[in-house]
């Protein structure tokens, strides 16, 4: 088993380790998807967060082994990326690589375990409309700073933002599901609008974080409701044709 530890947790490297070695018969499991999935683990004085990558297929295998990061490698090296621009994300403990004769064979990124307040998804259903919107202009700042750092982070979706309430009507955001960002890319208008695609159906909760954006960018009010509205369209025509793709290939497969 291959691994890098972040130095400040060298001490509790036997017993993290012990916790990757043994992933499917200890912790709790927080997530289980079809890809991956994620337990915490619970040390003396803290918890742990690990997360489990779906064992890649033969070209994969390959493809993570000599000519790409595995999903846990840059998960650990994107997170170290994004705490030293000032962006919040789980601190990175360690990643873990087992190889066998073909390639890489599983991978696992073990992270502080960070106990959030809610997530995108819940902001959007929140009852307190003061707050919802509060929340959703701090959101959009937080954005705001990845794009000005030149941080495209792809999988900004519903589920990939951790919130937390500071007090004060202040919050702070985490991003979760790294592997998938780009760094010193200089993001066009167009990119800066679809990267709020996948966040919202709700043509309110448009008009309140293009309003946002507006103000913090200096760029012109309908013209940014517009091009994000028109970016969030398009993704969801192509998200509900996908899902009828899927189903209809369901069908012919019975």
């Amino acid at each position: 088993m291959k691994s890098t530890f972040n130095p400040e947790y060298i001490t509790k490297k036997e017993v993290i380790e012990n916790c990757v070695i043994n992933y499917y018969n200890l912790g709790t499991f927080i997530y289980e998807g079809n890809r991956n999935s994620i337990k915490i683990f619970d040390l003396q004085d803290s918890t742990i967060c690990i997360k489990a990558f779906k064992k890649p297929h033969l070209f994969n295998k390959i493809m993570y082994t000599y000519f790409r990061k595995s999903k846990a490698k840059r998960s650990f090296e994107y997170a170290k990326l994004l705490l030293e621009k000032g962006i919040g994300t789980p601190k990175p403990i360690a990643y873990y690589e087992n190889f066998d004769g073909l390639g890489l064979n599983d991978s696992y990124y073990v992270s502080e375990f960070l106990k959030s307040d809610f997530r995108y998804r819940e902001l959007l259903k929140m009852e307190d409309e003061v707050k919802k919107e509060t929340v959703l202009r701090q959101f959009v700042a937080f954005t705001y700073k990845l794009h000005q750092a030149n941080i495209e982070f792809i999988d900004h979706s519903t589920g990939n933002t951790l919130i937390k309430d500071l007090g004060n009507g202040q919050y702070a955001f985490y991003l979760v599901d790294l592997n998938r960002t780009n760094f010193d890319k200089k993001l066009t208008f167009e990119e800066r609008m679809k990267n709020f695609s996948k966040l919202t159906s709700s043509e309110d909760i448009i008009a309140i974080m293009s309003d946002e954006y507006a103000k913090l960018s200096g760029e012109n009010k309908e013209m940014v409701f517009n091009a994000m509205w028109k970016a969030t369209q398009e993704f969801q025509h192509q998200f509900y044709r996908k899902k009828r793709l899927k189903k209809k290939l369901k069908f012919w497969k019975k």
